[in-house]
């Protein structure tokens, strides 16, 4: 296997980390976005291959509660892993800061998103109607959670 590791992003990753959003979503974030998420609440990872980007996530950590505000994989490499291991990765660092509850929100077409989510133990609790743009008008936003357990 190649050389993949996950490491903690830095503001210095915005640049890259905005490009391949954009390349990967039909709607990405604004650069803005992404410098807005770097702070004391946030734990954000980027998963490199060698010396190349090819997927991150934005982690936010508040009263208890660990939020995976964006994960992304590069087009090119997505169907290796990636994803999950980009997931069980903010799963980890949430019980490693204690969160009760790891929360997020997919895109009620997002079909793959929603089976890793759901094969990682997430399940749905609400809907957010209309709640993403499209591109002929918005969709549904899946809320879904999962409670984290202590020994």
């Amino acid at each position: 296997m190649s050389d993949v590791m996950i490491r903690p992003a830095l503001t210095t990753d915005i640049e890259q980390m905005f490009a391949l959003e954009q390349s990967a979503t039909s709607h990405p974030w604004t650069r803005s976005t992404f410098e807005s998420c770097f702070g004391e609440r946030y734990f954000n990872f980027v998963l490199l291959e060698g010396q190349q980007l090819l997927g991150f996530y934005i982690g936010n950590f508040v009263a208890g509660e660990a939020s995976l505000f964006d994960i992304c994989v590069a087009p090119k490499a997505q169907g290796r892993g990636f994803g999950r291991q980009l997931l069980n990765h903010f799963i980890s660092e949430a019980e490693n800061k204690g969160a009760f509850d790891c929360w997020l929100e997919v895109r009620e077409s997002n079909l793959h998103a929603i089976q890793l989510y759901q094969s990682a133990g997430f399940h749905q609790t609400a809907k957010r109607a209309n709640y993403y743009p499209t591109a002929t008008g918005h969709e549904d936003a899946i809320l879904m959670g999962l409670p984290l357990r202590f020994g």
